[in-house]
């Protein structure tokens, strides 16, 4: 690990944590307040996948930026577009307002991969999952935190509340990260780095390359959970009466099995089986949570089927994402990570619109069931990725594991 790298890592989980918070406030009173203005299932999930298209679009070019000019002043640009769409939330009285409020956030978020870069640097090889994992269970930590702050907020000081306390928070954010996060150490770019859409490319023809494999099990499994989460807040509204005094509850025990699996659990987990076979744990794991959901009919245990899905993600992301990282070219570490993300910003775009669709048009489970037939082709592609010597039995450590494909570079996301 570099000189300086865990201080540095604490810093930027403080600020993720933050940022996470202010999007939490924000997303679970997304739904409620957009049926105010009559807005069905499917421009729910519509507005959501709104957020996946500004994602998509901005990923690769937040990556590719900050390989060139630097992580820390594009984590930057991200937090001040979130402060700015926090704010649209605040004063939204249209559906257009609650739009741009979903396209300036998934502009903000196109710099997950340039975090997942900035690990990447800080970090060697050996430690980058787990430090993936504690990076994404600073985010789960905001996850569980932010939706109780909302529906407490939205309560007291009514609809506008919650956005301009998230947008006064994620202000503070910037100051804070302006004055802490230092730029991360890189080696000097060897000026190789091919253009966004050669990288794009690759990925759409060559599906089965070491890196390409990542992505599309990533970007699948993602478009899966995308669905759950797009549909989960209508789903427990109309399966079991929940409203938005209330939903905030059931976003922060998802948010705390998450912080719980990546901060503790994922950890030892890699340790004993390596980062592949982790990764298709966290594959099947999910395909489980999405079967079960729709089959229960008490609240007790929607709670029990839904533990599955945080540790689903918290098994699948952050290994997957070290793996890439660790696959990528070392001058496109941040570009590759950044096509990773415009990868899911299409998964995000599809995943809300079929699932609100489903929801509206077929049944309550529908979502879920479809959901869990995307993790059934993402377990067999799961599969047949391999490390360089996994012939055998896979080596124990994690760290092993890692040093068997020296000089490729790692990340996570979920």
């Amino acid at each position: 690990m570099s000189k300086g790298a865990p201080k540095q890592l604490w810093v930027l989980m403080a600020a993720v944590f933050i940022d996470m918070v202010g999007a939490l406030i924000v997303l679970p009173l997304l739904p409620f307040y957009a049926d105010r203005f009559d807005a069905g299932g499917w421009l729910i999930g519509l507005m959501t996948s709104i957020f996946a298209g500004a994602q998509l679009l901005s990923a690769p070019f937040w990556g590719r930026l900050s390989d060139r000019y630097g992580r820390r002043p594009v984590i930057l640009s991200g937090l001040v577009a979130s402060a700015l769409a926090y704010v649209c939330f605040g004063l939204a009285n249209s559906l257009v307002l609650l739009f741009v409020t979903r396209l300036l956030q998934g502009f903000g978020a196109g710099t997950i991969g340039v975090l997942q870069a900035y690990v990447s640097d800080a970090v060697e090889p050996s430690e980058r999952a787990k430090a993936l994992g504690w990076l994404t269970a600073a985010a789960s930590a905001g996850v569980s935190i932010g939706p109780l702050i909302g529906q407490e907020l939205s309560r007291l000081l009514g609809q506008r509340g919650p956005g301009l306390f998230a947008a006064g928070l994620c202000l503070l954010n910037v100051a804070f990260a302006w004055r802490l996060l230092r730029e991360p150490e890189r080696e000097p770019d060897d000026g190789t780095r091919r253009s966004v859409s050669h990288a794009v490319w690759e990925v759409i023809s060559h599906p089965r390359s070491p890196v390409s494999s990542l992505i599309w099990v990533y970007v699948l499994a993602m478009m899966a959970f995308m669905g759950f989460t797009a549909m989960m807040a209508l789903y427990l509204k109309d399966r079991f009466g929940i409203t938005e005094t209330h939903i905030g509850w059931f976003y922060a025990y998802v948010g705390v099995i998450s912080v719980l699996m990546r901060a503790i659990a994922l950890g030892p987990v890699i340790d004993r089986l390596g980062e592949v076979r982790t990764m298709r744990m966290g594959s099947i794991t999910l395909a489980l949570g999405f079967l079960t959901i729709p089959s229960v009919d008490r609240l007790s245990l929607f709670l029990l089927a839904s533990t599955l899905i945080p540790m689903g993600t918290a098994l699948l992301f952050p290994t997957s994402t070290s793996l890439l990282s660790q696959r990528a070219r070392r001058s496109e570490v941040g570009q590759t990570l950044g096509v990773q993300q415009s990868f899911r910003g299409i998964s995000g775009i599809l995943g809300p619109a079929w699932a609100g669709a489903a929801f509206q048009w077929v049944g309550l489970g529908a979502p879920f069931y479809l959901s869990a037939l995307i993790m059934g082709f993402v377990t067999i592609a799961a599969m047949v990725i391999v490390t360089p010597n996994e012939g055998g039995a896979q080596p124990a450590s994690a760290k092993a594991a890692r040093e068997m494909a020296p000089g490729e570079p790692s990340a996570d996301g979920g």
